[in-house]
């Protein structure tokens, strides 16, 4: 087993890998809770293939379990929505001994947070991501989130887990467009923080499309553990943290703007290469390392260009982001690669440059 230890002020917790930890998953939460009890959170789909087993692991162990099922899917990311768990648990009688699990991708892992966070002012959080994408970044960190039309992830708390156990077997009932997402993000953490490991990127991206426990295994280590060290440095996104957005100002404009019909993974990768882009134009990174980045890009199947739609809306959008400052948009950009800058004196012009070369 791997593992990564997050220690923050006033709470620590492991994150656990091993291939096959789901039908282990009671034995690791006795570890962590005496709850004789759980709520799991789960969507439509990954309940259909993970939830049975959580639930026998959970019981076998003598925990019992109450489960809430919520649609999948980013467009359910809402408030509404999560009144019916609220409902589900509070008339179960829950308690805040009760771990709140959620089970399934970053939609879920941040939904449940939420339900968490503010259940009962509070109770304890435990992360089983099964998508590549939750596993290497929204599990980690402690947020927790719903949209609201304006924008993605405007409402929410910060809620550290208690525990995040992951089963890179997961991975194995994926589609090939959700391990692309992940990769975004995986090319996004050595970009800002390793460009030792970026370096070689391009050949572990292949071996982890093939469904490599032993890379898959590795590679989620490394990022688990890249994303640990800045969440640790900045735990609620004061200053250092708000280096993991590299992509997503962009990103998450380009996902709201097309009502979600972009992934986040291809969200992100087009923001990443708008943003390496800028960067390139304020003097920082060379043609050769914008080349490389875009290459990386493209090797994990995701976009780099083919943007369709109204830019300037975009760039409005933007200005709702949570890194907005005084009213000023802060753009994560790249200092080289390995090192990420913020500015928040970027013109409109060049921003708008930088979504022009996505197109």
């Amino acid at each position: 087993m791997r593992s990564v230890h997050v220690n923050l002020p006033g709470v620590s917790y492991e994150i656990s890998i091993e291939a096959g930890l789901l039908a282990r998953a009671g034995e690791a939460l006795k570890q962590v809770t005496k709850s004789p009890k759980a709520g799991i959170i789960t969507d439509s789909h990954v309940g259909e293939l993970h939830l049975q087993a959580l639930e026998n692991s959970l019981n076998s162990a003598g925990i019992q379990t109450i489960c809430a099922m919520i649609p999948a899917g980013e467009q359910h990311k809402t408030l509404m929505m999560l009144m019916p768990v609220y409902d589900q648990f509070l008339e179960a009688r829950f308690e805040r001994s009760i771990p709140v699990i959620a089970l399934g991708g970053g939609v879920v892992g941040d939904m449940a947070g939420f339900v968490a966070a503010t259940i009962l002012r509070g109770v304890p959080f435990v992360q089983i991501p099964t998508t590549l994408l939750a596993m290497v970044d929204a599990s980690v960190g402690g947020k927790t989130s719903v949209d609201h039309p304006v924008g993605k992830n405007l409402i929410g708390a910060f809620h550290q887990p208690i525990a995040v156990l992951i089963d890179p077997q997961t991975l194995a009932t994926l589609p090939a467009d959700e391990m692309h997402n992940g990769l975004a993000e995986c090319i996004k953490h050595d970009l800002i923080r390793d460009a030792g490991s970026f370096a070689t990127l391009q050949e572990k991206i292949s071996a982890a499309l093939e469904l490599d426990m032993d890379v898959l295994s590795e590679l989620i280590a490394h990022n688990v553990a890249i994303k640990a060290k800045v969440v640790e440095a900045d735990p609620f996104e004061k200053s250092e943290r708000a280096h993991l957005n590299f992509g997503h100002t962009f990103g998450h404009a380009i996902e709201s703007v097309s009502k979600f019909a972009y992934s986040h993974g291809q969200s992100v990768a087009l923001g990443m290469c708008a943003a390496s882009f800028v960067s390139h134009k304020l003097g920082y990174i060379d043609s050769a390392e914008l080349g490389q980045i875009v290459s990386t890009i493209r090797r994990a199947e995701l976009p780099v260009c083919g943007l369709k739609m109204d830019l300037e809306t975009v760039i409005e959008t933007m200005g709702y982001d949570k890194k907005v400052k005084d009213g000023r948009l802060r753009l994560v950009l790249l200092e080289k690669i390995g090192r990420a800058v913020i500015r928040d004196d970027v013109p409109r012009g060049l921003i708008r440059e930088g979504l022009e070369s996505i197109r």
